[in-house]
């Protein structure tokens, strides 16, 4: 593992600081019981680090909100799951776009397919962006909520979202950012942004574990909830509470997982979340000039570096993304990620989808000029060897 030059951190961010293992393990040593259900110290002081990561994170989307209404789930995709099927109703329509992950898609093509509910899905154009106007002319009468990938998985190119919030005011309608990619990259001011609720990962640039995501909901959402269970409150009630954070939250949290992201969370704050940005474009930069002057290689949305992460897809022509990844993991012992990147639509716009994708390479915190040189260098010599 010490050789391995890992340039997959739009999958998961790896390694972790180690502070955040630190943390962790000390952590769960001494606190490693139930919170939220007992009296007892240690029980105690496990809620406690639940709160505080409710606050810190309450705090770091800008919500300005009850901190209660920061909840905890498995990941985005579990929160995204219980965002879109606590919102729509028989009969609304939603307005999403062509770069959003499966975790967006699979949701609502359920609904749709069962009739509940219709789907516009906006296109984004030949620089990876979607246009504000294009959501607005697809707002209709009946639309109950946006839904918008911050940031591209695959492309990495960010949306603009305070332009689109303002839009779903003047309309009307809910506004839920799937901040995935974007968390811990760039500033995300819900209140600002006009974002009504927002869905969060840990296990990516929060620099958290894996297991581990949630969302915030403004007030006056009508979030309903679709999970019934324990919640340590109440216990003779029948029916799950409706409170937050209760709502959506039911049986014991991932308690270590919460504790991870605390950490991973403070970390990136104490670095800096624009240090940190700045640093992993400089080398986007230089990664994407050096594969874009290679012969007979192709990259996607890549002109510059402005709203954008570190996230750079290619391919090479006369070879599947599958082999190049193959030959980039066993030649030159570099990690990434080949195929549709669970972005079905966003290769259809590019017109990768019948290529079986693309390869992509995503840098994190812990990269360096060294592992840019060589991955480089790697693909300017499989693209030799394959000309």
């Amino acid at each position: 593992m010490s050789a391995l030059i890992y340039l997959d951190n739009s999958a998961t961010s790896f390694p972790k600081p180690e502070f955040v293992y630190q943390f962790m393990d000390g952590f769960y040593r001494k606190h490693g019981v139930n919170p939220g259900r007992s009296g007892f110290d240690a029980a105690l002081e496990a809620e406690e680090i639940v709160m505080k990561t409710r606050r810190l994170l309450t705090d770091f989307f800008h919500a300005g909100g009850d901190p209660n209404r920061l909840t905890f789930s498995y990941n985005a995709s579990d929160s995204l799951n219980m965002i879109i099927q606590g919102l729509v109703e028989k009969g609304d329509h939603v307005v999403t776009t062509m770069l959003e992950h499966n975790s967006v898609l699979r949701p609502l093509y359920h609904l749709e397919m069962n009739g509940l509910v219709e789907v516009t899905h906006v296109m984004f154009d030949e620089h990876g962006y979607v246009h504000p106007d294009d959501i607005k002319i697809a707002i209709r009468k009946n639309t109950k909520m946006v839904v918008v990938n911050h940031c591209s998985n695959v492309i990495g190119t960010l949306q603009p979202i305070a332009e689109i919030g303002n839009i779903c005011k003047e309309a009307g309608v809910l506004f839920v950012v799937d901040t995935t990619q974007s968390a811990g990259t760039v500033p995300i001011d819900m209140v600002a942004m006009g974002i009504d609720v927002v869905v969060f990962t840990g296990h990516k640039c929060l620099m958290g574990p894996t297991g581990i995501g949630g969302s915030y909901v403004m007030d006056n959402v009508p979030v309903k909830y679709t999970r019934f269970g324990g919640t340590g409150v109440r216990s003779a009630q029948l029916t799950h509470l409706e409170e937050f954070p209760y709502r959506l939250e039911c049986g014991t949290l991932n308690l270590l997982g919460v504790a991870g992201l605390h950490a991973g969370v403070s970390w990136v704050l104490e670095n800096g979340i624009e240090n940190l940005h700045a640093k992993e474009m400089r080398l986007w930069d230089k990664l994407r000039k050096g594969v874009g002057t290679v012969e007979n290689v192709v990259t996607y949305c890549a002109e510059n570096s402005e709203r954008h992460n570190a996230v750079l897809c290619f391919n090479i022509k006369n070879l599947t993304a599958g082999d190049v990844g193959t030959l980039l993991d066993v030649d030159y012992g570099i990690a990434c990620r080949t195929g549709l990147h669970c972005a079905p639509k966003v290769h259809v716009g590019l017109g990768t989808d019948k290529i079986h994708g693309t390869v992509r390479f995503s840098i994190g915190p812990f990269n360096t000029e060294e592992h840019i040189d060589k991955a480089i260098e790697a693909v300017k010599e499989i693209a030799q060897i394959r000309k």
